[in-house]
């Protein structure tokens, strides 16, 4: 009797851990299975949000079929405790394992409100904008220029927000000092930098920012940035370049940066200047000139005049002999590569050639007649 009582026992247990496993099996499915959202959504994880918050905001917004099994499966893999405050895109169809990575995976929000501080190499502006999920593209309800004192209520009405993003935006090309000067006068970031940085340092690149984010913080995490890719690239140099250290190669990837605002021209006009420091000649370049007269404090606002080229300056590459001292703007990525790893080619002269790229020539014969069409071009442009 004994015997026939735990047989049927086991069998029973036998069964219930078939069972379990079945459920568990189907529970496994519809966490990675296709989710029902239609269309993206905008997720908010606020700071300290619990998983059970979350997966309510899930359920609401249809992008769960349980908001139980979703804490299930963040519990049963150990994420239940990584949630990262932010607002995220959460894509149609997107599975609950999916959605449990991207809001524990952390990094930048990719959704929401925010207020964009751009810094270009002309002007910077506060930029109020909004992600639509469902077609990925922004919407911009606000721009303001820098030295705005008097903010509408457009405006504060998001910067105050407790849920909106805040991010800087920096152009390739943008000086230093232009840098510095913007995020002084950003009314979201809190402390002083006494000095502007050494020009060049600072990388070109977006940086999401908290309200009352420290200035030197965020010009120390640039010009680290900066200084990374830097090193790297030097490593993965060519073989036979007319500079010596990284600064010479900064310097001259400002000038590229300056010169092109074409990708396709970069590794190009790079390539004219390694060969003019390779002859050697002077490398004739007008962004130095221009820094030379600004400091990189702004637009010129005119053209150069004879006697600005004439002069002897540190910065007139028409009158000194290689680099300048110190670069002219801070290169992007690209710029920098450029430099590193130029197109090889016998070019010694460019003109702009009125598309907004340059015609390059071997010869100054070459170059002259790229100059002369070139004159005809403008000739006609202002008619």
């Amino acid at each position: 009797m004994w015997k026939h009582i735990a047989a049927n026992a086991l069998t029973l247990l036998i069964v219930a851990f078939v069972l379990l496993a079945g459920v568990v099996a189907m529970g496994q499915h519809a966490f990675r299975a296709e989710g029902p959202l239609d269309q993206a959504i905008c997720l908010r994880v606020d700071q300290g949000a619990s998983l059970r918050t979350v997966a309510s905001s899930l359920d609401a917004q249809g992008a769960v079929t349980s908001p139980m099994l979703f804490r299930i499966g963040a519990q049963y893999d150990g994420r239940d405790s990584q949630l990262r405050f932010g607002s995220y895109l959460v894509p149609a169809g997107a599975s609950m394992d999916q959605i449990l990575d991207i809001v524990t995976r952390g990094g930048a929000s990719t959704c929401g409100t925010e207020v964009v501080l751009r810094i270009g190499v002309t002007a910077a502006s506060y930029v109020v904008r909004e992600l639509d999920p469902a077609t990925s593209r922004f919407t911009e309800t606000v721009d303001l220029p820098i030295d705005t004192t008097d903010f509408p209520e457009e405006y504060t009405s998001v910067a105050e927000a407790p849920d909106t993003r805040f991010r800087i935006v920096v152009a390739e090309g943008a000086t230093s000092w232009q840098i510095w000067n913007a995020l002084g006068n950003a009314e979201f970031l809190s402390g002083s930098v006494a000095e502007v940085p050494p020009e060049g340092h600072l990388a070109p690149d977006g940086y999401e920012v908290r309200r009352g984010a420290d200035r030197g913080d965020l010009l120390a995490r640039m010009q680290s940035a900066q200084e990374a890719f830097l090193a790297q690239a030097w490593e993965n140099r060519v073989e036979g370049l007319p500079f010596e250290t990284p600064e010479e190669a900064l310097t001259l990837a400002s000038i590229v940066e300056k010169e092109t605002g074409v990708a396709e021209e970069r590794r190009v006009v790079a390539s004219v200047f390694i060969n003019r420091l390779r002859v050697p000649m002077r490398l004739q370049t007008d962004p130095t000139v221009i820094y030379g007269i600004t400091r990189g404090q702004g637009v010129l606002g005119r053209g150069l005049r004879r006697s600005e080229l004439d002069a002897a300056t540190p910065y007139n590459t028409y009158r000194i002999d290689g680099l300048p001292p110190t670069p002219i703007a801070n290169p992007g990525r690209a710029a920098i590569e450029a430099v590193l790893n130029p197109e090889e080619t016998e070019y010694l002269y460019f003109v702009a050639d009125g598309t907004g790229g340059h015609v390059f020539a071997r010869t100054l014969a070459e170059h002259n007649e790229n100059v002369a069409r070139w004159r005809q071009i403008e000739a006609q442009q202002g008619n």
